[in-house]
């Protein structure tokens, strides 16, 4: 079987601020280029079947320039978008914590937003990473290589959870800096972290 091994876009204004940024489609700063640049050497070696890539621009920048879209059709999936963060869309946990002290996203998740981006809870995010994982499933157990994952902080952290067995809450162990490789593998068929947080 296979190895999900999951890229987290590299570093945008927002994520450096720290803002909650889900639909806001920021380009990658240079920073951001050069981390997705240093992805390239470890996934050189590796034997990949497929890539999937979230639609926002961030995801799809990280991924072409980390070579991905040279040697694979990028497939791009809506599912691998970042956690809607609603009403706190562009707002730091800082802030959002001056009004809700004990706020916690991975246990409270979001305010409302408006129409077009109402928010997520953790297990709407949940929800999301199983379909995705029910996706790649079919690839992995085929035997025809890794498949890669370019998306988001949260969300990815999230999948993680689901893939190990925990509630989407779970995601919250699980700490992933901007352009970091990271492998969801097997022992003894059973899910678990083969590397996490991996930068060149």
């Amino acid at each position: 079987m296979g190895d999900l091994l999951l890229v987290r876009h590299g570093e945008t204004e927002w994520s450096r601020s720290g803002q909650h940024t889900s639909w806001t489609d920021l380009p990658l700063t240079e920073k951001g280029r050069a981390q997705a640049r240093a992805v390239v050497p470890l996934l050189g070696s590796e034997r990949v079947a497929a890539v999937f890539v979230s639609p926002m621009k961030r995801a799809r920048e990280t991924a072409e320039l980390a070579g991905l879209a040279e040697t694979h059709d990028l497939r791009i999936d809506a599912d691998l978008s970042e956690w809607d963060y609603g009403a706190y869309e562009g707002v730091t946990t800082a802030d959002i914590q001056l009004d809700r002290p004990e706020w916690f996203l991975f246990t409270d998740g979001v305010a409302p937003g408006p129409a077009e981006h109402p928010g997520e809870s953790p297990e709407q995010v949940g929800a999301r990473a199983d379909r995705v994982l029910g996706k790649v499933r079919t690839v992995l157990e085929s035997g025809a290589g890794d498949v890669v994952l370019v998306a988001h902080g949260h969300f990815l952290r999230v999948l993680t959870a689901r893939w190990l067995g925990l509630p989407a809450s779970g995601g919250a162990f699980f700490r992933l800096g901007t352009g970091t490789v990271s492998r969801l593998g097997t022992e003894h068929e059973r899910p678990v972290i083969a590397s996490w947080n991996v930068t060149a």
